[in-house]
């Protein structure tokens, strides 16, 4: 085998000697030592040896050429100098002394050139290490890393040179280039990324319109972050799909980068998180409720300051109702307790600026780019009018719609939906947001009634793939109106579909299978599904008018950077409706206001109780020192009226103690037994004592032999508000259940015959409690699902729509992690631990046990391809996935491998963790006794 084949061979350490064997490809380093050594032989036999030299001395070096040594000795002969000078250090000699016997002076000498061929021996036979060729890469990126924290240690507001690449390694502009095809920044990011504010670790908001790239430049400071300042990160999104999106995208980074990537959504995330060894650094990406959680659990385990940057994507949602609240909890509890931790926040809307710097101390930048230009529409009747508030009227007429309509097309299509759409698709996507999920059906099947022919011919193959894969996605069910409408290249999307339709519909949407998706809102506010046009079919949303900031975020979605030089929205209005439309499009966007008051001031209890229970504040007024660094604060003007923020404050307090959550001792706050499951299960104060009241009486007469009553244990109360019973469908699971089980439910209130009487339309009892009645209905439906693990049957036999139950199910995961905690704070309930932690697995999955780990949109494919772990599919071959999985594409195979990899790194860390802690003296281990005391 010749020498190249032994290098690729060897791929992992090399040759050991680095590019080259000197004993079989270099002999002339030996045979000059051999020739110099024989000359000096002969030399010294004429001369008599001096009492204090060796017989070889530094002529033999002398004989040979200085660069030969220093500059062109290939690593194994330098590794022979360098041991030779460290050993000349230890017997006190110097330069001259590196070849002295240090012994007697009988003791028989060795050659140098034995001792060289010695310690190349000695190089070849030790355990190899990393190979040359990447110990030079990793000593560039080492390098790299150093240079990018020297950087921003040291820079100035007049220093633009931050590093090879905005203070990171090269590697990852490499990865972004590799992964995400991103080979440049645009200049407003390159302006952000080297602000002084950012540079000095200063808060930051920064607001730019929908699609320009915000989230790239929060992405790089996270990296920033966690690989140079070795520093954990947090990101905190809106929704749950969002937050899954995320991590998959991040995930080959983590890999690369050497840091975790960890997802805290539904039942997902450990409070307080792992601590990882060897200081490996973590990425925490979390919904916003996850996203408090893991604050508490961090400040609890005194490690918040561990957290280096905190990131906030939409940071309009601070004014979102209890959610908004939520946020603004944890980035108050945030600014309070770390004065290391620096907080990013992001968004395309948001009215006041100031009073949000004011709250987080920040610093503003913002820009008004767009990668495509957008131009704003209004339809009103057949006419066009752009936007223009330089009109009296705030609109310019355009154009007529040109298309002529027949009196039956004209009657089903009164807004020229068809003809609008009709121009750009399908060569150029087009979204159209309806203000409801039924209408978004009814449009789609409408569209499609009047298109070509030819559309069925466009790009035919590949929808046929789509409705395969959704029919596989359904256990062999299709949604009927995605059938008749996906030929076309057309589908609607909203909540009403499985995680997984969604997931496939938008895939094929930005791979131009699709060409038209009609959508709800939620679709502006979640992943970004660009468009050439954007229509809007009414200025209402589910009955309401919009907000100027839903209006900004969809029509925000027109343009494709990179595929469109222009994107268009459409705002279609009725002819009375045209003040209305004037005020939306031309109106400021709405103000951020605090949440904290909202809901009969539920989530300033929620705040008070948790500052208590985490020992944060211990009394009044180390509360009101807390308020002053809320954004209540910032407006209580506006939002106390004429009550006083501190009457307000001392009000919540005495209500938290009338519900037994607190007590105190003297001037001294402390949180009850049921305070503090209540705050360390995240549980809504509304609920927590109805929570202890049912588990107490479930323990009387728990059931063991079913899952029913667990599972009605933990199934969300909230839920029940979007609930309409099919009684008939009641009673006849009802019918089904075991004597059992029809005990259990007479127990908790729900009898048979109360379900008999309202299936047969008769009038039952005031003191009924339907609550009770609505929960056991979700309670059968996920029992069903346990059961049968058919979503689209079950869904069909309790007469809801898919994605109802499909979020009743993430919902209830959730909930049970929330109750588990719950029951471990509080001594009487500890028969329920167990029980609730290995329901959330189960809730969360709803699969076979050796699917758990595999619950992805593919995961029987996987595992009847032989990927039946965890393992297996992190140590797949993303090519050959690619050829065993049909219609998986590289992009989602590398990634499918890279989310494998992560979730067993985590886990082998969690483990190692967890040998650690067992194999760790305790602290508090008594000492040994004196030997005076023996």
């Amino acid at each position: 085998m010749d020498h190249k084949q032994h290098v690729e061979h060897c791929s992992d350490s090399e040759d050991f000697f680095g590019d080259y064997d000197s004993l079989l490809e270099d002999p002339s380093l030996l045979a000059k030592l051999e020739k110099v050594e024989c000359a000096e032989s002969d030399k010294m036999a004429s001369v008599p040896p001096a009492k204090d030299k060796d017989l070889f001395t530094d002529s033999i070096l002398d004989g040979l050429d200085e660069d030969l040594l220093q500059e062109s000795l290939p690593s194994s002969q330098q590794e022979f100098v360098q041991q030779e000078a460290k050993r000349s250090k230890v017997h006190g000699g110097d330069a001259s002394g590196v070849f002295q016997s240090g012994g007697r002076e009988d003791q028989k000498r060795r050659s140098v050139s034995e001792r060289l061929k010695r310690t190349m021996r000695c190089n070849a036979a030790a355990p190899a290490s990393l190979s040359r060729s990447l110990a030079l890469k990793e000593a560039v990126l080492s390098d790299e890393i150093s240079d990018a924290v020297h950087a921003m240690e040291v820079v100035s507001a007049h220093t633009t040179d931050l590093g090879p690449f905005f203070g990171l390694p090269t590697k990852v502009k490499d990865l972004l280039s590799k992964l995400r095809g991103i080979n440049s920044l645009y200049a407003w990011q390159e302006t952000c990324l080297t602000l002084e504010c950012v540079q000095q670790r200063r808060n930051l908001i920064y607001t730019l319109p929908t699609s320009g790239g915000k989230t790239l430049v929060a992405e790089l400071l996270i990296l920033r972050e966690v690989v140079c300042r070795k520093k954990d990160c947090m990101f905190i999104l809106p929704y749950v799909s969002l937050v899954q999106e995320k991590v998959r995208g991040l995930a080959a980074f983590g890999l690369e980068l050497d840091f975790l990537v960890e997802e805290y959504a539904g039942s997902k995330g450990k409070f307080p998180p792992v601590k990882r060894r060897g200081g490996q650094r973590s990425l925490y990406i979390a919904t916003i409720e996850k996203a408090h959680s893991l604050v508490n659990g961090l400040i609890e385990s005194g490690r918040l300051d561990c957290v280096g940057l905190l990131v906030v994507d939409e940071l309009h949602m601070l004014g979102d109702g209890s959610r908004g609240a939520l946020l603004e909890i944890t980035l108050a509890k945030v600014s309070y307790l770390s004065r290391h931790t620096q907080i990013i926040g992001m968004s395309a809307t948001l009215g006041n600026i100031s009073e949000l710097q004011t709250f987080l101390n920040a610093e503003n930048y913002n820009d008004d780019f767009r990668p495509v230009q957008l131009r704003e529409y209004v339809k009103v009747g057949d006419g066009i009018y752009e936007v223009d508030p330089k009109e009296d009227d705030g609109f310019r007429l355009c154009r007529r719609v040109a298309v002529k309509y027949s009196s039956a097309m004209q009657k089903a299509d009164p807004d020229h939906i068809v003809a609008l759409v009709t121009e750009v698709i399908p060569r150029h996507s087009c979204l159209l947001f309806c203000p409801t999920k039924k209408n978004c059906e009814n449009v789609a099947v409408m569209i499609c009634k009047y298109l070509r022919e030819d559309f069925l011919r466009q790009r035919q193959a590949e929808k046929e793939a789509l409705l395969r894969e959704l029919k596989d996605s359904g256990n062999g069910s299709v949604c009927t109106v995605l059938r008749r409408t996906v030929p076309y290249g057309v589908a609607y999307h909203h909540s009403g579909l499985t995680g997984e339709e969604r997931k496939l519909l938008e895939d094929a949407y930005s791979d131009g299978v699709l060409c038209l998706l009609t959508c709800t809102s939620t679709l502006a506010a979640g992943i970004n599904l660009p468009a050439r046009r954007v229509i809007l079919r009414s200025p209402h949303v589910a009955g309401d008018l919009m907000k100027t900031s839903q209006y900004k975020q969809m029509a925000g979605r027109a343009g494709r950077a990179g595929l469109d030089r222009e994107g268009e929205s459409i705002l279609i209005v009725q002819d009375k409706e045209r003040f209305k439309a004037r005020a939306l499009v031309c109106a400021p966007v709405e103000k951020c206001h605090s949440c904290l008051l909202a809901d009969d001031r539920k989530s300033l209890l929620n705040l008070i109780l948790s500052l208590v229970g985490l020992k944060v504040s211990t009394g009044v007024e180390e509360l009101q020192e807390f308020l002053r660094g809320t954004l209540l604060f910032v407006q209580q003007e506006q939002l106390c009226g004429q009550a006083s923020l501190d009457a307000v404050l001392q009000q919540g307090v005495q209500l938290l103690q009338v519900k037994g959550l607190l007590h105190t001792q003297g001037d001294v706050l402390h949180v009850t037994r049921l305070g503090r499951a209540t705050f360390k299960g995240s549980v809504d104060l509304s609920h927590s004592q109805v929570l202890y009241q049912d588990l107490s009486n479930g323990l009387e007469g728990l059931l063991l032999s079913s899952y029913l009553h667990l599972v009605f244990l933990v199934t969300p109360y909230d839920m029940t508000l979007q609930c309409v019973p099919d009684w008939m469908t009641f009673y006849a699971q009802m019918a089904s259940l075991s004597a059992a089980e029809q005990r259990m439910c007479a127990l908790v209130g729900v009898p048979e015959s109360l379900v008999a009487r309202k299936a047969a339309g008769q009038a039952v009892k005031k003191s009924a409690n339907m609550a009770a009645v609505k929960r056991m209905y979700l309670a059968l439906v996920l029992m069903a699902l346990l059961r049968e693990n058919d979503l689209w049957g079950v869904a069909h036999k309790f007469q809801l729509s898919r994605g109802f139950v499909q979020s009743l199910l993430s919902s209830a995961a959730a909930f049970c992690s929330c109750v588990f905690h719950f029951t471990q704070e509080l001594d009487e309930l500890w028969p329920f631990c167990s029980l609730f932690e290995a329901l959330t697995r189960r809730l969360s999955y709803c699969v076979r046990a050796e699917l758990i780990p595999l619950m992805e949109s593919r995961a029987k494919q996987l595992h009847a391809a032989g990927y039946k772990t965890l393992t297996h599919l992190a140590n797949a071959d993303p090519a050959l996935l690619v050829r065993t999985i049909v219609h998986l594409n590289r992009k989602q195979a590398n990634q499918m491998v890279a989310s494998a990899k992560m979730l067993l790194n985590k886990k082998a860390a969690a483990l190692q963790q967890e040998v650690d802690e067992l194999l760790t003296p305790p602290a508090d281990l008594p000492p040994p006794p004196r030997l005076d005391e023996r």
